[in-house]
């Protein structure tokens, strides 16, 4: 059921403190019914929900339509465009996504932990839900989807606040979602777009201590670099995806040709994408790697031993190492060794995803132990990067901090824990 507070007036809409202290009021209040909800009825109505997603096939795909035009007439890079671009094989795996959230184990109740103490009390950690969690993101109109599944899997009400240019997919994306949850017995409340692109809204839900339990952008360096300096909230973010592949002189050569071409061109919009190669100078084939990404359209700038092995390269400037390009560019530097590779990854990598290249299982294990990101991989593209393929069903983003969680954030990563503690009578001395 819908709660009045919730249903945005002319008045609140152009008060955009007192439009998201009232979403947020109703979201607490649906979040409390939500989390006493059995987690078997929580996955029914996602399962209502991705089902109401398939049959809205035809309204989504008009609102997309509209966007994409808007996108193209105001310009937006072939990149976000395809961040923002559905059809309807896109919007089936948006759909497949939220069902498979709810065939997830459900974290909420599982115990961490137990012990007893010698006075005989009880101890227990267990996982219950964060609470109400605001999402701010650009671009793609899934996160609608997979934040909204996400949280009502793991018993939180979610606040969604999209980007300009998705904002008629989203709210056709948002509308069939909740008519399925509603169907399932979920309070409406419980998911929420928000109803305005007013910018003042992020700062507003920013501030909205005591009322949003967390937040979690996902967009461009602008957006997270604005929520990590502005909240009161705690934040769960990656602010760059600065990936490196490094092709270590034991590499195979084909297996080092395939997972460059992948990693860099599969899709170059994504914050997986790798943006920087690393060729060992021992590696054989440096210049036909080079030379094929060149071939595939990829711009290639490199320092003055890769330029040498193709005049096609562009000489890079001491920015592009440090530069997420979500494009079809790729910065390039030749290392000798293991040890360099590690130092420029150390001294450039966002901790996003870094990936080593190598037959060498022990060069491998070091980097692996050695490289401090949130998902460090051996012999695979870093287009992996995702809560999807990582068997997660979906995720809510990637975090590249150190504490709560790291790497793609689903269900687990939505929930905190409580103590239960079970006594007999017993007093402290």
């Amino acid at each position: 059921m819908t709660h009045a507070s919730s249903l945005p007036s002319a008045q609140n809409v152009s008060d955009p403190a007192a439009l998201i202290e009232g979403l947020a009021r109703a979201a607490r209040k649906a979040q409390r019914g939500l989390a006493a909800m059995p987690s078997a009825a929580r996955a029914a109505a996602l399962h209502q929900a991705a089902a109401a997603l398939r049959a809205a096939t035809p309204a989504v795909l008009e609102a997309n339509a509209k966007d994409i035009a808007a996108g193209e007439a105001n310009g937006l890079s072939g990149a976000m465009l395809d961040r923002l671009r559905l059809d309807e094989a896109r919007l089936a795996g948006i759909a497949d996504a939220v069902a498979a959230v709810a065939d997830l184990p459900d974290p909420v109740g599982q115990v961490i932990d137990a012990s007893e103490r010698p006075n005989g009390l009880k101890l227990q950690r267990i996982r219950v839900p964060i609470g109400t969690i605001g999402i701010i993101y650009e671009s793609r109109p899934n996160v609608t989807a997979d934040a909204a599944a996400l949280c009502v899997r793991a018993g939180n009400a979610a606040l969604l606040r999209g980007g300009s240019e998705a904002v008629h997919s989203n709210r056709a994306i948002h509308a069939a979602l909740v008519e399925g949850l509603v169907a399932g017995g979920v309070p409406a409340d419980a998911v929420q777009l928000i109803p305005s692109q007013d910018r003042a809204c992020v700062g507003a839900m920013l501030t909205a201590a005591g009322l949003i339990d967390m937040i979690v952008p996902r967009g461009g360096k602008s957006l997270v670099a604005r929520v990590q300096a502005d909240a009161q909230v705690p934040v769960l973010a990656h602010l760059d995806g600065i990936c490196h592949t490094y092709v270590h002189a034991a590499a195979d050569p084909p297996m080092a040709l395939n997972i460059a071409l992948n990693a860099k061109l599969r899709r170059t919009g994504i914050c997986g994408a790798m943006e920087t190669l690393l060729i060992d100078s021992a590696f054989a084939e440096a210049a036909t790697l080079v030379a094929a990404l060149i071939d595939k359209g990829c711009e290639v700038r490199g320092d003055a031993r890769i330029k040498a092995l193709d005049s096609r390269v562009i000489p890079a400037s001491a920015n592009d190492w440090d530069t997420e390009y979500l494009d079809a560019i790729l910065s390039v530097a030749m290392v000798d060794g293991l040890d360099e590779a590690l130092a420029h990854i150390a001294r450039h990598s966002s901790a996003h995803t870094d990936a080593i290249v190598t037959a060498d299982d022990a060069a491998a294990e070091r980097f692996l132990t050695e490289v401090d990101s949130a998902i460090v991989m051996h012999n695979a593209s870093s287009q992996f990067a995702d809560g999807g393929e990582f068997g997660l069903g979906a995720e809510i983003g990637i975090a590249t901090g150190r504490l709560h969680a790291r790497g793609p954030v689903a269900l687990e990563g939505l929930t905190t824990y409580k103590w239960q503690v079970r006594g007999s009578g017993q007093t402290r001395p």
